[in-house]
């Protein structure tokens, strides 16, 4: 089976997130996508992070009607901070039979070579790329427009999915929302929101 892992903090998982995988499950050679969510780094504190196994479930919930997707909690067992090369070795070893690729935004592709191991990543994992917007730091900084120009994005082992839904949507956006009372019902799914409203995340205290 070959897996995409889409890492993130998922803080809360929204509609653009699962465009994206499931985009990737209908147009690409990726059998499943794993949301693997991110856990917090016991070094840097935000008061703004929901606690792991909040977000995790949050993710559950958004795609447990999806066969193709799978929620991971993978990384909450290993050592913090967490390094993505270290992760794909220990999930390669504890999954033999799976062949797994590394699904990522233009923004990340651009700033890839800073990563750890990010050679012998590149060379060893296929990567799936979605359009992102440059950062506003990376405007700042004259950044290239298009990812093609990234000599990263020549890689034979990098695929640019530039026919992928780009959607203007972060969780911070979203949190920001949800503090200043927004309604932000169709930016999540039906069991998502439910459980934020539920359990009255990112409300002001």
């Amino acid at each position: 089976m070959k897996v995409g892992l889409y890492f993130g903090t998922f803080n809360p998982i929204h509609v653009g997130h699962l465009l994206i995988a499931n985009y990737l499950t209908e147009y690409s050679d990726l059998d499943q996508v794993w949301l693997v969510v991110t856990p917090q780094n016991p070094h840097k504190q935000k008061k703004s992070l929901l606690q792991d196994y909040h977000r995790m479930a949050m993710v559950r919930r958004a795609i447990d009607d999806n066969p193709k997707l799978k929620a991971s909690d993978i990384e909450f067992d290993l050592p913090k901070p967490s390094y993505t090369s270290h992760t794909l070795t220990y999930i390669q070893e504890k999954y033999p039979n799976h062949e797994f690729a590394l699904i990522m935004g233009g923004d990340n592709l651009r700033g890839f070579h800073k990563w750890m191991n990010y050679e012998h990543i590149i060379n060893n994992h296929q990567i799936y790329v979605y359009p992102r917007p440059l950062t506003e730091l990376e405007i700042e900084k004259g950044a290239q427009l298009s990812m093609a120009e990234n000599d990263l994005a020549n890689h034979e082992n990098v695929h640019i999915m530039s026919d992928a839904p780009s959607m203007k949507l972060s969780s911070s956006f979203i949190r920001k929302a949800i503090s200043k009372g927004k309604d932000v019902r169709y930016m999540l799914t039906e069991p998502v929101h439910q459980y934020l409203t539920e359990m009255n995340f990112y409300k002001p205290r």
